[in-house]
This record gives C-alpha cells, sequence and structure tokens, in this order.
C-alpha cells in the first residue's frame, strides 16, 4: 500500500527564513517550493534524493528529544567532514551502546553522526553496510 509511496520528513520550526537558510545553504538541499497561503503556518519544501523535507512554522519547534529525521549517504566521513566546513556541529553521545568518537557512533552496521538545526531539532546521518563501515579506512 504505502511500499511506493515518496515519503516526507516533517520538521517543525520557529522560523522559515531561517530553515531556509540551514536546510538549504548549509546543508545543500534544493528549495523545491515556498508557501506563504496560510500566514499562521508558511512552508518550505526541499528536495532530498528521492524524498522531501517540509519545514514548517510551529510553537512545538525544537521540543522534541529524538531523532526527527535522517540522511542516508554513502561516504559520512566526507559529508561530515563537508558540513563542518559550512559551520555544522556535530553531537557527542557517551550512553550506553553508543559512543560517539569525533561525532561519529558505530552501532551493528550502521555508521551515523547527529546535528541540531537551529531549532533544535536533532537530524541524522548515516551510513549502513559495508560502505559505511569501510569508508573509515579507504
Amino acid at each position: 500500500m504505502l511500499d511506493q509511496a515518496e515519503i516526507v520528513a516533517i520538521v517543525p520550526v520557529t522560523d522559515v527564513e531561517a530553515a531556509i537558510e540551514f536546510y538549504g545553504e548549509t546543508l545543500g538541499l534544493a528549495l523545491k517550493e515556498r508557501r506563504d497561503d496560510i500566514p499562521e503556518s508558511p512552508e518550505a519544501e526541499f528536495r532530498a534524493g528521492e524524498g522531501t523535507l517540509l519545514a514548517y512554522e510551529s510553537v512545538g519547534a525544537g521540543q522534541s528529544r529524538h531523532t526527527i529525521a535522517g540522511f542516508r549517504v554513502a561516504a559520512l566521513d566526507a559529508v561530515v567532514e563537508a558540513l563542518r566546513a559550512r559551520g555544522v556541529v556535530f553531537e557527542e553521545y557517551d550512553l550506553p551502546g553508543l559512543k560517539t568518537v569525533d561525532g561519529i557512533a558505530t552501532v551493528a552496521g550502521i555508521r551515523a553522526a547527529w546535528l541540531r538545526d537551529p531549532d533544535g531539532n536533532i537530524l541524522a546521518i548515516e551510513s549502513v553496510g559495508a560502505e559505511g563501515l569501510d569508508q573509515k579506512s579507504s
């Protein structure tokens, strides 16, 4: 039923203009559409691979304490390095079963790094399988 549907990450933000700068300019997502037809809740929709990230103004922005959206990439280290060059700060975790080293954790065949948007929403970037594990040594 939904196996052929395109998935959309829906992210609450306090300021759509700041979201356009962060998601568009800093993270490099293409702005697909800007909507201001509902003045109380403007939106910005970005293309991310075959999916979409929709940022909308909300009083609930930044209140989630878990990852709200993720990006799967082939070369995690290169992406993390490029985003750091753009000023992105990656989270450091030292929890049972999850420890980052220089912002990156390896858990059960997945390498991942987490960052926060301007509202504090947590985003993940991950590499899965052999590509994600092998890239560290290449």
